[in-house]
């Protein structure tokens, strides 16, 4: 009864495992702007679910281009030119595709919103020259967003620009330094956006194991990230397969430990009650109601005169009933050794007899006494305060 409940126990066990792995599987939520490509997250449509994505990273379609919107950028938002899931990469470009005019006008900012530049911010000083006389300096570099027709608009680091042996005030004016992420060599081409980059949520062990990530449970402020759909490869199993099977052999292993012991236990115990028997046989018992007699023991020479049989593979006996030893009560095996008492030819192990015969002189199973043997009965002592004792053979 207990072994098939805990075989129910362990199939039971299994079976939720690998319920609950499949439960547990997160959805996707994906979205699509006219082909370009799915949403995965932690972005999400701003017309999907909340659970689709994880907050602060809200997309929105328009024509056949994505947008993004930070919390305190003005403007259309920016458009997101690509997505890398597994280095949590995100490069967007303006849509006027004037990138430092946002920088300049400071409607270019990432305070609130989860993401951070990747490239190492530097200052840059912008400066508004007149365009029949823009000076011949290293590292003066052209804007042309920004320029018109009689004048241009250049930028330079701040740090040559402060230079003492640079002068460009008789050339240019100051427009304003800011700080900017783009790599300078790149200025030339403004079709180059700026690549930013997010540390929560991280999933990048679960893109790069080839898994899904999204939130275990969405309730309320409880927004734990899992990964699911891992694929599994050839020759391993899931994580829940893997305890299922421990536990369903742990259990049978456990039950089969038990079933052993039991046995043990049974088998010394049994080894225990019999020489607790054949001790009672060797020592007598005591009486009350009979005369005291005091049956002495053989000598040592007397029992080795008994004659020996050592037992063949046959274990033949001239009485084919004395198979088993009248004292301990165990069948006679091949090559053990026998003694006989000559008066009466019963057989017994030899070793049995042996103590039997130091502490009785007669025949366990005739009562017949060998030759050798003396029977002592003492004199009572007479006293008005005893009380008649005696000793007797175990029967």
């Amino acid at each position: 009864m207990v072994a098939s409940q805990l075989y129910f126990f362990s199939f039971s066990f299994v079976f939720s495992s690998f319920l609950r792995l499949a439960t547990s599987s997160l959805r996707i939520c994906p979205g699509w702007c006219d082909g370009s490509g799915p949403i995965i997250f932690p972005f999400r449509l701003t017309d999907q679910l909340e659970r689709c994505g994880y907050p602060g990273f809200e997309l929105s379609c328009k024509m056949s281009e994505v947008f993004i919107h930070l919390p305190n950028s003005s403007g259309n938002g920016f458009i997101v030119q690509n997505i890398d899931y597994l280095s949590q990469t995100l490069s967007i470009i303006d849509p006027d595709h004037c990138l430092p005019k946002r920088f300049l006008d400071h409607s270019f900012s990432l305070s609130g919103s989860p993401f951070e530049h990747v490239a190492h911010l530097e200052n840059f000083t912008f400066l508004n020259c007149s365009s029949d006389q823009i000076p011949e300096v290293s590292g003066l570099r052209y804007i042309d967003c920004l320029s018109g027709g009689n004048y241009s608009t250049m930028a330079i680091r701040a740090s040559r620009y402060n230079d003492s042996g640079l002068s460009l005030s008789s050339y240019c004016s100051n427009i304003s330094t800011i700080l900017f992420p783009v790599l300078w060599p790149r200025w030339s081409n403004l079709e180059d956006g700026v690549l930013l980059t997010w540390s929560e949520p991280n999933c990048q062990s679960c893109e790069d194991r080839g898994g899904v990530c999204g939130f275990k449970k969405f309730e309320g402020e409880d927004m734990n990230i899992g990964c699911a759909h891992i694929p599994t490869k050839p020759g391993f199993l899931p994580r829940g397969a893997k305890y299922g099977i421990i536990v369903g052999v742990a259990i049978p292993g456990l039950l089969c430990l038990i079933g052993l012991g039991c046995c043990l236990c049974g088998k010394v115990r049994a080894q225990y009650y019999g020489r607790r028997r054949l001790n009672n046989r060797l020592i007598p018992s005591f009486s009350l109601t009979e005369r005291p007699v005091v049956l002495t023991g053989l000598d040592r020479p007397t029992i080795e005169s008994f004659p020996k049989t050592k037992l063949g593979e046959s274990r033949r006996l001239p009485n084919p009933n004395d198979n088993t030893c009248p004292i301990c009560l165990s069948e006679y095996q091949a090559k053990e050794t026998l003694r006989t008492i000559p008066e009466c030819n019963h057989y017994f192990h030899a070793n049995c007899i042996d103590e039997w015969l130091k502490i009785n002189g007669t025949c366990p199973l005739c009562r017949n006494s060998p030759e050798g043997s003396d029977i002592v009965t003492p004199s009572m002592s007479t006293s008005s305060h005893s009380s008649p004792s005696s000793f007797s053979s175990v029967p």
